[in-house]
């Protein structure tokens, strides 16, 4: 697409300090959008040794010559998602484009099956991963409305889409995402009339470099599992870029209600 594609446009994109979120984020600058970073911890690269290419992914943004707000808040909160879009359209007078990328798997992967995992594990799963996308896409609902128009992408995984996948474990986060693919195919069908398209994006295994950190302590990502892959490698950020730029432009604009698995071929059943 051209970089004039999203021209005028505001996004806000969540867990965006790193990896998944922050190649999302420069990807919609790149398009020409201007971009609200949204995180819990807007230093957080630091902690997985993630090289920017500025002080932080807001100047980033703004190296890319769009305009750029860093707003740092715990979104499993509704009053922290309400704040963040109270503070962009204070900033921008409008958005557009809401990317939901803040989640992960974060309990304890040994305690995760079905038949064990504790209640505190799942409420932390949901809360992270469900609440914050419902809270965000609930404080942007009406703004869009305003606007008869706006784009939503929640970020799910490939698990929520095949628990084989997952070896019997993660259960709280695969559920979780699940729901978040879900709520998606219910706001799609609400907000249609008004203009509005929601969607879903499923990574499969993407080298962030959280996961570049970490595969080798947790048996993550070995060869073994990329040998199952059929395109036989793991994925990228920018795999993922690709596909969420086209869930924001033109080129989806009679797509909604919808999940794309971003996964090299991992996940074969339907979605």
């Amino acid at each position: 697409m051209a970089p004039t594609a999203l021209q005028g446009q505001v996004a806000i994109v969540t867990g965006a300090a790193r990896g998944l979120g922050r190649a999302y984020a420069l990807r919609l600058a790149a398009l020409g959008a201007d971009v609200v970073i949204a995180d819990i911890d807007l230093e957080s690269a630091r902690q997985f040794d993630e090289a920017l290419t500025a002080a932080s992914v807001p100047d980033e943004v703004r190296a890319l010559g769009r305009r750029s707000l860093g707003v740092q808040g715990d979104l499993t909160q509704r009053e922290a998602a309400d704040a963040l879009v109270a503070r962009t359209l204070a900033e921008f007078g409008r958005v557009d484009i809401l990317v939901n990328n803040a989640g992960g798997a974060f309990s304890p992967v040994e305690r995760s099956a079905a038949s064990r995992f504790p209640d505190e594990d799942m409420a932390q799963m949901f809360g992270v991963n469900y609440l914050s996308a419902v809270h965000c896409c609930q404080a942007v609902a009406e703004p869009m409305r305003a606007q008869r128009s706006g784009v939503i992408v929640n970020i799910a995984t490939m698990v929520a889409l095949d628990a084989s996948k997952s070896g019997a474990n993660l259960t709280p986060y695969s559920v979780a995402k699940a729901a978040v693919l879900h709520y998606t195919r219910h706001l799609a069908a609400e907000l249609g009339p008004d203009g509005i398209r929601v969607n879903c994006l499923s990574p499969g295994g993407m080298l962030t470099q959280r996961i570049r950190k970490q595969s080798e302590g947790r048996n993550m990502h070995t060869e073994k599992e990329m040998r199952r892959i059929p395109l036989r490698r793991f994925g990228e950020v920018e795999d993922c870029a690709n596909v969420l730029e086209f869930l924001v432009t033109p080129l989806s604009g009679y797509v909604t209600g919808q999940c794309i698995s971003v996964c090299g071929g991992a996940v074969l059943t339907p979605s």
